[in-house]
């Protein structure tokens, strides 16, 4: 059917999204013209390179598509993140073995249990020795969960994103600190890994706000993109090789400097003697300078701003004190 313009000219109808007559290639090829062609359409249709590029998993991952891979990486998380008004973060490292006090004074006890029944039993010994020692580090659980509330309540209210709690995602001092903005109301960020086992994420992470990587270096670089301090509690290979990482980058002035404290000053010492490694001239003295110890939640927070005063800067300027 026509319609006519405002001069009289007849011209035609906009076509609807539906043909009346379908083109050719709607259909397959007949079966009364060729009895395999069904048969042969199939295997064209099944046959890996057929699947769209986006939709072939195998193609995705091989070798040669990794900076494709990279890059998606990167980008799914940041674009989540802008669109969400995250600004700054707050990032929190930390053990994944390091529970919460009741559920360490709750494995001491078994291990005491077991040895009633076998008291020379030097395994259990041992374990019951470590899970002491995990017991007496246990409160940091809770300093890091009281941190997580105060920075969450640090602006206008829970859910101001400018200025969050970062962690790994996993269990132990991250579970913490992001169950503390969870018992505030406020969100909280997870960046998760896919490794070997699955790592399952911790259940106070804000669902929209929970990240899977795959690669560590992308996790790495959104760890660090945001954050406007660095807040290390005790921990192993993993909180090491993050926290070095960013000595480094501070170090090498590849990175702006934000301020780092190591929390567990009886424990950092033992684990990471840099008096030893400026004394034998590896490092130089202001190095030793790019981080301070501290024990409380609110002794963090107050070094946190106090750190920004001495440069002249805040948190963000508007920030509440």
């Amino acid at each position: 059917m026509a319609i006519k313009s405002p001069g009289q000219k007849q011209i035609p109808k906009p076509p609807d999204e539906s043909r009346i007559e379908p083109l050719p290639w709607h259909q397959p090829k007949p079966l009364e013209e060729d009895p395999d062609a069904p048969q042969r359409v199939h295997k064209i249709m099944v046959s890996s390179s057929y699947r769209q590029a986006d939709q072939d998993t195998d193609f995705l991952h091989r070798d040669d598509v990794r900076p494709l891979r990279l890059q998606l990486d990167f980008l799914k998380p940041e674009l989540l993140m802008q669109e969400h008004g995250i600004e700054h973060t707050i990032v929190v490292y930390g053990s994944t073995r390091i529970v919460e006090p009741k559920v360490a004074d709750r494995r001491v006890k078994a291990y005491q249990e077991a040895l009633k029944s076998a008291p020379d039993n030097p395994n259990l010994k041992k374990r019951l020795a470590v899970a002491k020692r995990v017991q007496a580090k246990s409160r940091y659980y809770d300093v890091a969960r009281e941190f997580g509330q105060i920075v969450s309540l640090s602006g206008k209210g829970a859910q101001d994103c400018r200025l969050m709690v970062m962690t790994g995602g996993g269990p132990g001092m991250m579970e913490a600190a992001n169950r503390g903005a969870f018992d505030v109301g406020a969100k909280t960020i997870g960046l998760n890994i896919t490794l070997p086992h699955e790592q399952y994420p911790n259940p106070y992470i804000t669902p929209e706000l929970c990240f899977k990587f795959h690669y560590f270096a992308c996790r790495k670089m959104h760890f660090l993109l945001r954050a406007k301090a660095l807040v290390v509690f005790p921990g192993g290979y993993g909180t090491l090789d993050e926290l070095f990482e960013t000595l480094t980058l501070i170090q090498t002035r590849c990175m702006k400097a934000v301020p780092i404290i190591l929390v567990g000053e009886n424990y950092w010492k033992k684990a990471f003697d840099v008096d030893f490694l400026m004394d034998e001239g590896v490092i130089d003295p202001e190095d030793k300078d790019l981080f301070w110890y501290a024990e409380t939640a609110e002794e963090i927070w107050k070094d946190i701003q106090n750190w920004y005063l001495a440069k002249g800067e805040s948190l963000f300027s508007d920030l509440v004190v």
